[in-house]
Formats: structure tokens, C-alpha cells, sequence
């Protein structure tokens, strides 16, 4: 069980408790129980607790609730610990014991709850569902229905998204469910590159061209600063879209300063896919390290054969960008001073120091001297692939192995060309020196533009969240595309059952293993993204050293840094 997981039951727990308080004559308060669960949910949290923050907490009088709380302390549920050296500040924390015997009453209660609404798929595991979602309410979503037709003369929606499947299914989906609606012509897909040139353009606009927009999660904090979208907390809050439902560093992707901007309407993770029948074959372990990875490529790599170790997005550019910063996370470090692994961090608050880059570093030795590593058993023209040249390489049968976006995976299953189909392992994100298995997230939020009347915005939102709704994405994961930000639809049976990738991606959720650091949407994220995409692939090209490549990324990227008053 996670700590998300756990803060989740306790509101749970307070929301089913409080019917109680409020309704019966006879009941009484429980200090204990009040105490307690503000003691765990502030633990889980790090929100500091006094004495009397948790005298408070307990509902009753203050003198009563002092003595509640030494009883506490003295019976070992309850720790003092220092604030200061001299010892004379303190906090209360639960003391271990506490900590686990309430884990172990949380974990009975989901039990409980997954035998009452069979959410455990016939079993009484409680570690076959996430307690989470709005699907405690109704685990099998219904299936997508025709939404109610608001077509006014002139009001058809316009949209701005990026070329790939979901967007591609999405426009289908309302072209062919909606067709009195809308047409295929108010669907702009653009690849990745133009999308971001004609998200900017459209913001210099007098009125938007576009009611609905999608925004790369990296572009969030450039969008912000340069207003390109509204913000969506007015409409969220009278909305059905449940913020809870979202895992939160997902959720979080759409955050800037406290204001909602966007909402993830899909999540997409950096996997290893490998070919689990070459790997049988050769009875080889899946990789789960840098090392690994390269015994098992050097070990498949047959190039006379038309096969090769490995295939990666190495084109200059975006694509070898992404690739190093990844590699280096998987290090254990990003590419500016950030704290990894802390969930919910807040880009728009990095302090002075946090923009200084780290690229000249060992991790970022590292992560190159890998790239380089990997080039002796890829294809020859391997700096040349971009994302879609990878994939096709890999699922025409090219390569054992490919370093890709679980969206883009999907066509491993349900692409007519694939050779690949049913023989494919999806793998988390292989550990660097000194660093960890987790889930690179990527992934798009629908946006609304700012110079757009607030009538359309309105008729906008209501579109979003009828596309960020469980029926809408599990109709997607139905069709083959493997994307779950809601916690409801990655615990349906239904859903979760038509690909492995929407069960890695959960089960990467569940671990805490997803995070977004490794590209971090800053409004200088674009520059970053430019330097690292020259200068290492220049290194890797061999028109300079790796030390070379490294100084000019930490230097280049320091200008931008001070000339934005950043340190």
C-alpha cells in the first residue's frame, strides 16, 4: 500500500465517520480516533503537528485532549521529536508500532470494501485494486455513450492536438458518435514540432483559432508564462471531473503556482520493450540495468541476419534529447538541481539554486557513455530514428529490444504490420549506476486558450470533461490504447485486461514509481531541450568529445538560466 493510497482511505474513513457525528443523538465524539487520523494523515503528508495542533484536531476541550495526548505518549503510540538542537521545540509523530498497526487496519478496511463491491476480481487480495477512484462507486464503467448533442448554428468545437493514436481515436470518436456535431475538419493534428509553434502563434491571436488545446506536459510552465492557457479551477470545481481518481504527480502535471491549467487527458511511460521470445530463446533474464540491457543486446545483436541488439530515438533533436535526460534520471539525477522522487513537487517554485544545471556531473557521464555503449549493437542509421522510425524498426522485427512510449507501443498489438504481435515484454525503465527502476511520464493535457470568450470556454470544459470521464478513456484502453490517468479505469477488469502495458503502468502507479522530474516543464524547458539536443548528438556523432558535449550542455544552458534571472 502507498502513502497516496493510504491518505485516500483516510478520507475515506472521515467522510464515513462524520454521517455519524452529525445524525445520531447518542453518539459522542472520539478524540482517539480524530487524533489519530490527523497524526497519520500529517505524518504522510510532512505537515508538522504540535500539541495543541492535535489537541484541536481531537474535537474536544482543550484541557481533556492535553491528557488524551500524554496517555498517548506515555503508552508508546506517541513520539516527541526534536525540532531544534536544544530539544526544547518538538513535534509529535506516530511511533512505529502506531504507524503499523494503522496500515494494517487500512489494509482490512479496503479488504472489507473489496469483498462488499467485488473489486478484487473474486478474491478477497486487497492488493488487486487500488483504493482510489470513483470506480468504488461503479467498478465496471458502462460502456461510452452518445453525449446529449448541444450543436447551436456556428458553436462546433475546434480543436488543436498532437498527431498520434489516442488523438487520432478521439477525433474518431467523435466524428463517428458525434457525427451531427462535429467533423473531421475541426480537428487540427499536428506533429510535435508544429503543434508547439501553433500553440504559441494561436496565443498571439486576437481570438483563438481553437476551443480546446492540447499541451505537451514539458510545455506547461512556457504556456503559462507566456498566457497561452486559462485557468480551469472555477470549472473544475463545478465539474465532475474527481481530482482524487488521478495519480497524483499525473494530476500534478497540469498544476502551475496552485492553479489548475490542464487536465491529463493521458499518460504515456517510458518503457524497455523486449522480445520475450528471442529472450526464451537464449534463456536470458529481462533486464533491469544499463549492464544488463547491453549483455542482453551484445548477446542478440545478429546484424547479418537483419537483427539488431537494440533500437532507440537517437535523432538529433527532441528525440536524443529525451533520451539523455531519461538515461541520466535513471542515474539519479536530473538535469537541473532538482529534488528527485518527492511527490507533488511544484516547478513553479523551484528556488534559485534548484535552475541551476547539472549536466556536467558523473550521472551525465554516465547516461552518454550508455548512449554510446548502445550504439555498437543498433541499426547504422540509428542517429537518424526518431520515435516513429524506432517503432517501425522494431516492430517490422528489426531489433530484440526498443526504448519507446507505452502509446506508442501500442501498435506492437494492433498494427497490421507488426511481426511482433503477442511476443513482446513490457519492462520498467532500467536502472542506471546509482540509480532506480521508475516510470518516466509523458503524456498530454487538454488546455483551454485564453483568448477565447468565456461562453465557449465553458462549452470547452464541458467537452473535456466529458473526454477525461472513466467511460470515455476506458472506451479508449477498449480500442487498444494503452493510457490510464484515472485510477478507476486502470482497476477495471475489462480495461486493464486488453493490454499488459495498462497493468505495468498501474503497477508502476501503485510503487510510487511514476514520476516527471526527468523533464522538468519549466518555461525555459524548450532551450533546455535544444542545447541537449544539439551537443549530444554531436558527442555521439563524433564531432566532440563527451567532455566537450557535457561543458557546452552545462554551459549553454547556465546563459539561459542567469539571462532569465533564474540565479
Amino acid at each position: 500500500m502507498t502513502d497516496y493510497e493510504l491518505l485516500r482511505i483516510i478520507n475515506f474513513l472521515e467522510r464515513i465517520r462524520a454521517p455519524f457525528d452529525q445524525n445520531m443523538r447518542g453518539g459522542s465524539i472520539d478524540p482517539v480516533w480524530n487524533m489519530v487520523l490527523f497524526l497519520i494523515k500529517s505524518h504522510l503528508r510532512g505537515d508538522p503537528v504540535t500539541m495543541s495542533s492535535l489537541a484541536s484536531a481531537s474535537n474536544i476541550p482543550f484541557p481533556s485532549a492535553m491528557r488524551r495526548i500524554h496517555r498517548l505518549i506515555e503508552d508508546g503510540e506517541i513520539e516527541k521529536r526534536a525540532r531544534s538542537r536544544t530539544g526544547k521545540s518538538f513535534v509529535l509523530v506516530p511511533s512505529k508500532s502506531l504507524r503499523a498497526s494503522f496500515a494494517k487496519y487500512a489494509i482490512s478496511v479496503k479488504t472489507l470494501l473489496a469483498e462488499t463491491f467485488g473489486l478484487g476480481g473474486g478474491g478477497t487480495n486487497s492488493d488487486d485494486y487500488y483504493f482510489g477512484g470513483s470506480y468504488i462507486a461503479d467498478q465496471i464503467i458502462p460502456p461510452l455513450k452518445i453525449v446529449e448533442n448541444r450543436k447551436v448554428s456556428g458553436q462546433d468545437l475546434r480543436f488543436l492536438l498532437h498527431n498520434d493514436n489516442y488523438f487520432s481515436s478521439m477525433r474518431n470518436m467523435w466524428t463517428d458518435f458525434r457525427s451531427r456535431l462535429m467533423s473531421r475538419r475541426h480537428f487540427n493534428l499536428l506533429a510535435l514540432e508544429e503543434l508547439h509553434k501553433e500553440t504559441f502563434r494561436n496565443a498571439c491571436r486576437a481570438s483563438s483559432e481553437y476551443d480546446i488545446a492540447a499541451i505537451n506536459m514539458p510545455w506547461l510552465g512556457e504556456a503559462v508564462a507566456k498566457g497561452a492557457v486559462r485557468p480551469l479551477d472555477d470549472f473544475i470545481k463545478s465539474s465532475g471531473i474527481n481530482p482524487l481518481d488521478f495519480h497524483p504527480n499525473i494530476w500534478a502535471t497540469g498544476t502551475w503556482n496552485s492553479v489548475q491549467y490542464g487536465v491529463p487527458i493521458y499518460c504515456t511511460v517510458e518503457t524497455l520493450a523486449v522480445r520475450k521470445d528471442l529472450f526464451s530463446e537464449r534463456r536470458l533474464q529481462m533486464p533491469s540495468s544499463f549492464q544488463s540491457v547491453l549483455e542482453a543486446a551484445r548477446e542478440l545483436h545478429q546484424p547479418r541476419r537483419g537483427l539488431n541488439g537494440i533500437v532507440w530515438n537517437a535523432a538529433k533533436g527532441m528525440p536524443i534529447a529525451h533520451s539523455f535526460m531519461i538515461f541520466m534520471g535513471c542515474c539519479g539525477s536530473p538535469v537541473l538541481n532538482l529534488p528527485t522522487f518527492r511527490p507533488g513537487f511544484d516547478f513553479s517554485r523551484m528556488s534559485q539554486e534548484e535552475y541551476r544545471p547539472k549536466v556536467l556531473c558523473e550521472e551525465g557521464k554516465l547516461a552518454l557513455d550508455y548512449m554510446r555503449q548502445l550504439l555498437e549493437f543498433s541499426p547504422p542509421d540509428i542517429l537518424e530514428m526518431d520515435w516513429d522510425h524506432a517503432l517501425d524498426h522494431f516492430m517490422t522485427g528489426g531489433a530484440a529490444m526498443v526504448y519507446c512510449w507505452t502509446m506508442r507501443a501500442a501498435r506492437f498489438e494492433y498494427d497490421i504490420r507488426s511481426t511482433v504481435k503477442r511476443n513482446v515484454e513490457y519492462l520498467p525503465h532500467p536502472r542506471g549506476p546509482g540509480g532506480a527502476t521508475v516510470g518516466p511520464v509523458g503524456g498530454f493535457l487538454l488546455a483551454i486558450p485564453t483568448n477565447l470568450s468565456l461562453e465557449r470556454a465553458k462549452l470547452a470544459f464541458e467537452a473535456i470533461s466529458w473526454m477525461a470521464s472513466p467511460a470515455a478513456m476506458k472506451e479508449h484502453v477498449k480500442n487498444g490504447i494503452p493510457v490510464a490517468p484515472r485510477f478507476s479505469v486502470s482497476a477495471d477488469p475489462e480495461a486493464a485486461a486488453t493490454t499488459p502495458i495498462v497493468r505495468m503502468v498501474d503497477r508502476l502507479a501503485r510503487q510510487n514509481k511514476l514520476h516527471t522530474w526527468y523533464r522538468p516543464p519549466i518555461p525555459e524547458y524548450r532551450s533546455l531541450e535544444r542545447i541537449l539536443g544539439q551537443n549530444i548528438f554531436a558527442a555521439l556523432k563524433g564531432e566532440m568529445t563527451d567532455r566537450q558535449a557535457l561543458e557546452r550542455c552545462q554551459n549553454e544552458i547556465d546563459h539561459i538560466m542567469r539571462s532569465a534571472g533564474r540565479h
